[in-house]
């Protein structure tokens, strides 16, 4: 009888021991589960902030833009369709929707200016203006403030895809529909080159 007993008292506190094991293994997971979501949502807030940033100095680029046609306009009479496409850029990039079309869009217009800075040396009183040189002074600073503010929200999207990515933090994503962003111009050539409004 003591036997049975014994052997009573072992089993018992065998489920007892698998019990805890269960409920041990329950609560780590679940903590880990509020940690990855709480990540990923971290992650997304910070590129979303990211992002702002670049609205930002997008904002205040395309707000340069036409005074510094105003500018150039009094000055080059023969080079009306140069105005044109930085007009029309300027255009299409405040009407972008998407980020692929933004950026698209943003590249363009970084062309236009290239070309619009490019011609602006052949007419030397619009260089010696001094509000075509403030505006060049406003518009380079700019354009660093905008390099800038996209490495900044690439960084923050590579680390959010790359959690969105991993395994097991990708269960939580799909879960909770975490999806991934895109990068923004990081493939782009006007990326890579700033364009050039300083002059000698």
């Amino acid at each position: 009888m003591w036997y049975h007993v014994t052997i009573l008292i072992k089993l018992k506190k065998t489920n007892m021991s698998i019990i805890y094991f269960i409920a041990i293994a329950i609560v780590l997971a679940a903590v880990w589960a509020i940690f990855s979501y709480n990540l990923l949502v971290t992650l997304t807030n910070h590129a979303k902030e990211a992002w702002s940033d670049i609205d930002v100095q997008l904002k205040r680029r395309h707000d340069l833009i036409p005074n510094l046609i105003e500018t150039v306009k009094g000055y080059m009479t023969h080079e009306k369709n140069v105005l044109e496409d930085v007009t029309k850029a300027r255009t299409q990039a405040l009407s972008a929707q998407n980020l692929s079309d933004k950026d698209a869009a943003e590249n363009q217009l970084s062309s236009t200016l290239k070309s619009l800075f490019a011609v602006s040396e052949n007419y030397p009183q619009l260089k010696a203006s001094e509000n075509f040189m403030e505006l060049q002074r406003e518009l380079s600073d700019t354009e660093n403030k905008i390099q800038a503010a996209r490495r900044f929200y690439n960084s923050n999207v590579r680390d959010l895809n790359i959690r969105i990515e991993k395994f097991p933090p990708s269960l939580i994503a799909q879960m909770f529909h975490f999806s991934k962003m895109e990068l923004f111009g990081l493939e782009s050539p006007a990326e890579k080159e700033v364009p050039k409004v300083s002059f000698k």
